[in-house]
């Protein structure tokens, strides 16, 4: 049993079960307390019983025209609670706001290629391989290329605003793009 429930500048303080994992992406707390003051909506916990942070997920709205979409920038739920189908509900619930709220065409989200189980997991979810973005990850978070940087999947989803699927393409992981080319 847990409770998906709105993310809260307080949750902060409780949240390194989860932002120690080797697969999450980090950031400094203003990044995350821009986030909850422009987009609280599309961001949310799941919490146990007894209070402990399960997983969360940040997401944000952005883009122009048809490409005005949800975008996931984080979403993780600590180790000891993989596997019981909270990603899928932080993950529903940040697509039907983005869907219905903000009105988007698709939400869209980064995976690290070599992160199979994510990259399943979306799929299942029903997202797609639009590109193949080189060097995204970088070692020092530079995109300046070197040994560590890793190549990230955007994936996406299209919504009800996208009936023909034109936010989507068959061949997403034959598409490859620097780093640079993604804003």
């Amino acid at each position: 049993m847990s409770v998906l429930r709105p993310f809260k500048a307080t949750d902060m303080f409780k949240f390194n079960n989860i932002n120690l994992d080797i697969w999450t992406e980090t950031y400094g707390i203003g990044f995350y307390l821009s986030y909850l003051s422009r987009w609280p909506d599309l961001c949310c916990v799941q919490e146990s019983p007894n209070g402990q942070m399960m997983g969360y997920v940040l997401g944000k709205a952005e883009g122009a025209g048809i490409e005005w979409h949800g975008h996931v920038t984080a979403i993780t739920v600590a180790p000891e609670y993989r596997r019981l189908g909270l990603a899928r509900k932080m993950m529903n619930l940040l697509e039907l706001v983005s869907d219905e709220l903000y009105k988007g065409f698709f939400v869209d989200l980064y995976v690290r290629c070599a992160n199979k189980v994510a990259v399943e997991m979306y799929e299942g979810m029903g997202y797609s391989v639009y590109r193949r973005v080189r060097e995204y990850y970088g070692s020092l978070g530079n995109g300046r290329g070197g040994r560590d940087d890793e190549d990230a999947f955007d994936m996406r989803k299209p919504l009800s605003r996208d009936p023909n699927r034109i936010s989507v393409r068959p061949n997403g992981r034959d598409v490859i793009v620097s780093a640079q080319d993604v804003s």
